[in-house]
């Protein structure tokens, strides 16, 4: 089985690799890419072999599955992994596609490789239907990614816009946010929960402290052993360096 892993976090995908390879050691892993400009030109290139199943990610480095699909006329069965709410994912199954949630559960993934091996395992394989209108509806679909908190200052209660936050902090055993104008207000998170709750393309947990927006990094100091700190705006109350497991990361969503 051929199998084209199109996934633009390179760890996600090291990771579906690596499930596939439990699930059946002779699966044939084609490549690993991580974008739709990168996909078309590998489609497009003649010693490329047709693979037989596509894993696709619907967030992609620069823009999104869907788009992939209509640009390469793709007709390929594809399982889709996916950070969609699993009651929105449930109204959208057929018997040829299947969706993932992430992270994925090497269960379900073998799970959907078994349904795969059933509906295209014959000689003669079954046609793909029609997903004009499943595309359209996930198009449709909300963003999987929180748009604003809603916090408490007092008696008050107030909406924040996930845009307006600098970054996410834990101390004195809270978490807290703080404001692009400077305002530290503690939520009802833990730095865990909103890790899942916000688009990695915009947040980085950069040690087990803190969680930033992408826009709210100044500056980057370098230091003896490959050390990062980190200056954000505005100012946090401690300094921040990145924790020595995720700097390789880190360098990588930079450069995103």
């Amino acid at each position: 089985m051929n199998i084209l892993i199109i996934e633009d976090e390179k760890r996600t995908a090291q990771r579906l690799e690596g499930l596939l390879m439990q699930y059946d050691p002779t699966i044939r892993v084609m490549a690993q890419l991580p974008s739709i400009a990168k996909t078309l030109a590998w489609f497009a290139d003649p010693a490329n072999e047709k693979p037989d199943l596509l894993l696709l990610d619907i967030h992609l480095d620069d823009g999104s599955g869907f788009q992939l699909i209509e640009q390469a006329q793709l007709s390929l069965p594809i399982i889709f992994t996916t950070a969609y709410d699993q009651y929105t994912l449930q109204a959208f199954k057929t018997n040829s596609v299947d969706y993932l949630l992430k992270p994925i559960d090497a269960d379900e993934l073998g799970a959907a490789l078994d349904k795969f091996k059933r509906l295209y395992g014959s000689a003669v394989l079954t046609p793909l239907p029609d997903m004009t209108a499943l595309l359209q509806a996930l198009k449709m679909a909300p963003s999987p990614y929180r748009d604003r908190f809603m916090v408490t200052i007092g008696t008050k209660i107030r909406s924040i816009e996930t845009p307006d936050i600098a970054y996410f902090y834990f101390e004195d055993k809270s978490t807290w946010l703080t404001t692009r104008d400077g305002q530290h207000v503690s939520i009802e998170y833990s730095l865990d929960k909103l890790t899942t709750l916000l688009n990695p393309q915009r947040f980085f947990r950069v040690n087990r402290a803190f969680l930033v927006a992408l826009d709210a990094i100044q500056t980057i100091h370098t230091y003896s052993g490959s050390k990062l700190k980190v200056e954000l705006k505005p100012v946090p109350r401690q300094e921040i360096f990145v924790s020595g497991d995720r700097i390789a990361d880190f360098k990588e969503w930079l450069g995103k």
